[in-house]
């Protein structure tokens, strides 16, 4: 929730100056650190991205690293891109931790937690390595439009997981690993993604009609709300699932995009330092410099200028829908449990 702030009276004017004056600069495109990548999702704005990929990549143990080796080495002799490589990695990452087991959730085994029990293969089959891995390029080539979705989209679109979000977690090592060997830059630039749109009017449609309606903590609808559970139910209303938590959904709900391209629907935060770290608030940017957003205990869901105090974040999220035209053809592997 938004952070309430006691000060001085002879301050307060001087500090409303200087919150105008910070939102001036960052909706004009200054004030943020400049990024070589600011609208890459898979390396996160700022550049800041690959800092925590080559973070989590030097957690892995020998093992994972020979295994992500080996996923690429694979990628390669199929001639598959290294975007096919990183939905691996991410896949194999959050399934098991890049580790080859032989246990899991109900009869889920090996790298990805296939299940023999819905077709991906026996037993002996699911915990080779490199049937494992050639058995995920074999469903993930059955997606259609992988190519253009977020890594960890296609990743989920292989494993059916009851936990669509959590794949994205490791696009930034994911990346790191694979950019030893092939280029995977951002699935798109600035100017190529998504627009507000229809979608965007009508998540704010639905934010609209909950103006009055009282913040209380965790709540997410219908009667009362927080910050992220106004914007979670604002997109789900448009047909998106973001996860539900501020931090995440700057993480895991959509595309970075500088703030001063900013669209009407496009997610904005507040972070202590400016710290995508510590944030603490998030809001539907409406446009004209107004936000859309539930403030905290004893207020209610309304429309505010948009503010900074040092918090305001130069980077918002644009959720986006998954556009393929169907669903693969595939079993469930280790998600659908």
């Amino acid at each position: 929730m938004r952070k309430l702030v006691v000060a001085f009276v002879v301050l307060a004017g001087f500090a409303g100056l200087v919150g105008i004056g910070a939102v001036t600069v960052l909706l004009s495109g200054g004030g943020g650190r400049a990024g070589w990548s600011s609208c890459s999702s898979d390396l996160g704005p700022w550049g800041d991205g690959q800092e925590r990929g080559e973070r989590d990549a030097a957690t892995l143990s020998d093992d994972s690293v020979r295994i992500a080796q080996r996923i690429i080495e694979i990628g390669q002799q199929r001639g598959l891109p290294p975007r096919a490589w990183q939905i691996a990695i991410q896949a194999g990452k959050t399934e098991s931790n890049l580790a080859n087991v032989n246990y899991g959730d109900r009869d889920s085994l090996g790298i990805f937690q296939m299940r023999p029990s819905m077709g991906w293969g026996s037993p002996q089959q699911v915990t080779d390595v490199d049937y494992a891995i050639n058995k995920f390029y074999d469903v993930l080539l059955e997606v259609p439009g992988w190519e253009e979705m977020r890594p960890g989209t296609a990743a989920q679109k292989v494993e059916r997981s009851a936990f669509p979000l959590r794949y994205h977690k490791w696009e930034a090592m994911a990346a790191h690993l694979v950019s030893t060997e092939g280029d995977v830059a951002g699935i798109s630039g600035c100017e190529d993604l998504p627009s507000a749109g229809v979608l965007a009017e009508q998540a704010l449609k639905y934010a609209h009609a909950q103006l009055g309606k009282p913040y209380v903590w965790g709540a997410a609808g219908p009667d009362t709300f927080d910050c992220s559970g106004l914007t979670q139910q604002a997109w789900k209303a448009a047909g998106v699932d973001i996860p539900k938590y501020s931090q995440t959904q700057y993480f895991q709900g959509g595309v970075h995009v500088p703030l001063n391209q900013a669209q009407p629907g496009d997610l904005v935060f507040w972070g202590s330092g400016r710290d995508p770290k510590g944030i603490h608030h998030v809001a539907l940017y409406l446009g004209d410099e107004q936000v859309l957003h539930a403030p905290q205990p004893g207020e209610s869901v309304e429309v505010e200028k948009l503010w900074d105090g040092g918090e305001l974040l130069p980077m918002v999220v644009r959720p986006a829908a998954d556009t393929p035209p169907k669903e693969a053809a595939a079993p469930a592997a280790g998600g659908q449990r």
